[in-house]
């Protein structure tokens, strides 16, 4: 596949393994904290002390039917109008503690096999309970957390319950960190002996020789009560799924626990994976058992060798290639950091039209979304560890990030830090030294690095422990750095940080503006063309990864509010390019590239200072066909000149070796007439995933775009949802989940996603006061994925205390004292009753807080199956009665206004019968 003009078409949205179904939608959510209750009382603080017994808004059971319902990935942050009063890091916008909740049905067949569940990451961090279990914290905002269901799961009619607790108010970057479960949520069953999650590691290695193998390690588990024999096989599939090399081993899974199978893959010839030519493998590793192939993994592969060399920078597949990257923090305007894969894919595309062949993760583990991208359409990726600290929580974050992103051949650095205030000290080179050993335990193909921004000359600093020295800016130290240290491979990790806004031309300080002409950075870095003449002029320098790619929420500097976003990006909040995005194409792309700069819209006799991003040897710049400018290109500060303003078109004529080779010119704009929508596709999925961000532009009477167009644009969506907006304004006020967007220096975005199930037609409507109005219609193609339905808004009762057997039937049902935990058994409804072997009567009893919505309007107090004759009580009064002993149900109506049921069942008990409650207990409400 080559990336001269790459496929617009993000993959089909696919589900990570078979058996992996999405866990996203009718989630119950609640934004603000809910304190736990306090505990009093003997029998409540026991009780919530046990599996299962979780109190309060993490209850297995809890009325959360009041609770708006809400879509994952989910980013609630991202809606909140940006506020001076919030923190400026986080880009003004309210985050703090939230509650989601879900309910869920497991089929009955699903019983006996592994149960797991994925929450791709939670802002910032996070308590999940699974059946009033609690089960999980997460200490990182960017990680994983992978949940074992297999033990604490009920299946058929019983339903399960998941609550997760996210504390938003806890930073762990200076950037805008979103809020909530932002990434995807899978459920996945497998069979009882399978390969764990992250549980392939298939990286190619060359030999000596020339030729290549894969080694194949494959971690296994069982839940099974024996150990169990297996079959792994593995093959090495090409482009086009054919086999190129295949391989078995024969293991023994013990019981409860890990094991791994190790096999090569050898005798073939592969093509090589690069930036030009991304050439994909797979392979693909099934375990076999009596025959069948029982779990099965598909790893992404490829191929080609790595070194970073002190003198020659990066070899990739033998050859020099400088890196030409950009660090890019993952929001994006209107969505926040929930971004759909397809938008995460249209910006790694972005990239690759600006020149980039790399990428840095700033600054943390990125989205798996990402790195498919990266792999697929060629970008080498710097994938970076966000919390520097060597203790065990943190390595293991550490050690998740490789063990999911090794197999990614567009990952060629570990960055195990970004600027840490130890750096330059002997505790951060021991702490660098035990990082990077837990690195290489795993991948031992890559080097690791660490993104410094001091301490580069301290007798003991962390460069001492890294294969390839990071430089954080510092451009001045790369020479002194060298001649101290000829041995050891350097590259930038962060460069540049220059300031533009797009559209404008000119700073104007009390407006928060800065010029585009590259001449305003922060004082640590340096003009786009600058930072990139200190690194392309040295060749022991790798190359560049300029800060930023995109623009991005937070850390707006150099100034504070009303500016919500920096001003960083090469690309503004919705990926609009800026003058940078055109500077860079003329430094990075092998074709040649000529743009005028800026746009020839001004007041009569302003002076305008005119760039010409090129790398071509001489360019002459016309005015209404007469010549004012002529000259020589310097490489790397291109070519200005100053030119007075008439209205008119100015044109650049780029020459290479005295021929001319390419024009650009850019002409007076008329007043805006009409409004016009475009997307680069419109063709899109109806699975609920698929999203594309709609241009919005206003044009003059010839079709023209007028680059100082601002109207406000009216939105309106049919057959897909909006689900942001933006202009790319850092000092917008606006959240941009509004239905409408002003448009800023002529442009406006609106993103669209499908529905789940959709298809036929989706379009977008635009309009603005005194324009002609749009229109965009996309066409949706049927598509689905495996999800999760929702369990019934129904109230499960359980927490059951059944009484011993008595001769006599009570004439009321007795009460449990408070302190009494073992005279009565806990039984749990939905599970089938034991024999008794006895006669007489029993008393099942159970407390329970009656929803809302019950109160206001009542409701129905079901039970499913009974087994025996006997009566309901409700509230010290019998409600119904069951006069025969085969299995039947019990209901009784609620009236309005009950805040708290105190239910009992009195049984008549034989010994040759199951008396108790096989079917579930509910409470639901009247109302429709």
């Amino acid at each position: 596949m080559s990336t001269a003009h790459p496929d617009v078409t993000p993959p089909d949205f696919a589900a990570p393994e078979s058996g992996a179904r999405l866990l996203e939608t009718a989630w119950r959510f609640h934004r603000g904290d809910i304190p736990m209750p306090q505990l009093r009382g003997h029998r409540v603080s026991y009780e919530a002390t046990k599996a299962g017994g979780a109190i309060g808004a993490a209850a297995a059971v809890y009325d959360d039917g009041d609770w708006p319902l809400v879509d994952l990935p989910h980013d609630w942050a991202a809606a909140s109008v940006p506020d001076p009063a919030e923190n400026i890091a986080q880009g003004y916008r309210a985050r703090g503690i939230a509650w989601y909740r879900r309910g869920f049905r497991l089929e009955e067949s699903l019983r006996g096999r592994y149960l797991e569940l994925q929450f791709g990451a939670i802002a910032t961090k996070a308590t999940v309970w699974f059946n009033g279990i609690e089960m999980a914290h997460s200490f990182s905002g960017y990680s994983a957390i992978t949940l074992d269901l297999t033990a604490n799961a009920y299946f058929g009619e019983a339903l399960n319950s998941l609550a997760v607790r996210v504390d938003a108010e806890q930073a762990e970057g200076w950037w805008y960190e979103g809020a909530g479960p932002y990434r995807h949520v899978w459920l996945v069953d497998r069979a009882p002996v399978h390969i764990v999650t992250d549980g392939v590691h298939a990286d190619p290695r060359q030999n000596a020789d020339g030729a290549w193998h894969v080694p194949v390690e494959v971690t296994l588990y069982s839940i099974e009560e024996r150990a169990a024999q297996v079959r792994v096989v593995a093959q090495l599939l090409d482009e086009h799924d054919a086999v190129v090399a295949q391989g078995a081993v024969l293991v023994e899974v013990p019981v409860l626990e890990r094991t791994c199978a190790n096999l090569t893959l050898e005798n073939f010839t592969p093509q090589l994976w690069s930036p030009d030519s991304p050439r994909l493998y797979k392979v693909r590793t099934c375990v076999e058992r009596d025959g069948a192939c029982i779990d099965e993994r598909v790893t992404p592969c490829g191929f080609r060798t790595l070194r970073f060399d002190p003198a020659r920078g990066l070899l990739l597949n033998g050859g020099e290639v400088k890196l030409k990257g950009v660090c890019v923090h993952e929001g994006h305007a209107g969505v926040g950091v929930a971004v759909p894969d397809a938008l995460i894919w249209w910006r790694v595309l972005r990239l690759k039209a600006m020149g980039c062949n790399a990428l840095r993760c700033a600054h943390n583990a990125p989205s798996p979304a990402l790195l498919d991208a990266c792999d697929r359409l060629g970008l080498m990726v710097m994938d970076e560890n966000r919390l520097f600290n060597v203790s065990p929580d943190y390595i293991a974050q550490l050690e998740w990030l490789v063990r999911r992103d090794r197999n990614h051949p567009s990952v060629i650095l570990w960055s195990v830090f970004n600027e840490e205030p130890m750096e330059g000290t002997a505790n951060g080179y021991e702490m660098v030294r035990r990082a990077a050993a837990a690195v290489k335990a795993l991948d031992d193909s890559r080097p690791v690095t660490a993104a410094m921004s001091g301490g580069l000359f301290a007798p003991v600093n962390v460069s001492q422990a890294v294969d390839v020295v990071g430089f954080n800016y510092h451009q001045g130290d790369y020479d002194a750095f060298h001649r101290a240290h000829p041995d050891w491979p350097i590259t930038s990790s962060e460069d540049t940080s220059a300031f533009m806004v797009r559209g404008e031309w000119f700073t104007d300080e009390k407006a928060h503006i800065k010029s585009s002409d590259d001449t305003e950075h922060a004082l640590w870095g340096n003009s786009h063309r600058g930072a990139w003449q200190e690194i392309a002029t040295r060749p022991f320098v790798a190359g560049s990864f300029v800060w930023t790619g995109f623009d991005y929420y937070g850390e707006p500097t150099p100034y504070t509010w009303p500016t919500k976003s920096s001003l960083f990006g090469s690309m503004d909040l919705c990926g609009f390019p800026k003058a940078a995005f055109y500077i860079h194409q003329a430094q990075w792309l092998d074709r040649p590239v000529l743009k005028i700069l800026p746009h020839w819209n001004w007041s009569v006799g302003r002076r305008i200072k005119v760039l010409v991003a090129t790398r071509l040897d001489r360019v002459v710049l016309t005015l209404n066909g007469a010549v004012v400018a002529d000259g020589p290109v310097d490489p790397y500060q291109m070519f200005e000149a100053e030119v007075d303003f008439v209205p008119g078109q100015l044109e650049a004529a780029g020459y290479a070796q005295g021929r001319l080779v390419a024009t650009d010119r850019v002409e007076t704009i008329g007043a805006p007439v009409r409004l016009r929508l475009s997307a680069d596709r419109t063709a899109l999925r109806g699975d609920g995933a698929d999203a594309v961000p709609c241009r919005i532009e206003a044009l003059d009477a010839k079709g023209r775009v007028v680059p100082s167009a601002d109207a406000m644009v009216a939105l309106v969506v049919a057959g897909a949802q909006l689900i942001g907006v933006g202009n790319g304004d850092p000092n917008a006020g606006f959240s941009g989940k509004e239905s409408q967007v002003p448009l800023f220096n002529g442009l406006g975005q609106a993103i669209i996603q499908t529905e789940r199930g959709a298809k036929g037609q989706a379009t977008l409507m635009a309009r603005a006061s005194g324009l002609a109005p749009a229109r965009l219609d996309f066409a949706v193609e049927p598509a689905s994925v495996p999800t999760v339905a929702p369990g019934p808004l129904r109230l499960m009762i359980q927490g059951w205390r059944q009484s011993p057997i008595v001769a006599s039937k009570p004439e009321r049902p007795a009460r449990l004292a408070d302190n009494d935990m073992n005279s009565w058994d806990n039984v749990r409804a939905g599970t089938p009753p034991p024999f008794s072997g006895a006669s007489g009567y029993q008393t099942l009893v159970a407390q329970v807080q009656v929803p809302a919505s019950v109160t206001r309007t009542g409701g129905l107090l079901v039970l499913q199956t009974v087994n025996g004759a006997g009566t309901l009580w409700v509230n010290g009064e019998a409600r119904a009665e069951k006069s025969y002993v085969e299995a039947g149900g019990l209901h009784t109506a609620i009236a309005p206004g009950q805040t708290r049921l105190d239910i009992a069942l009195i049984l008549r008990v034989l010994p040759d019968q199951r008396t108790g409650l096989p079917g579930l207990v509910f409470l639901e409400s009247e109302a429709p």
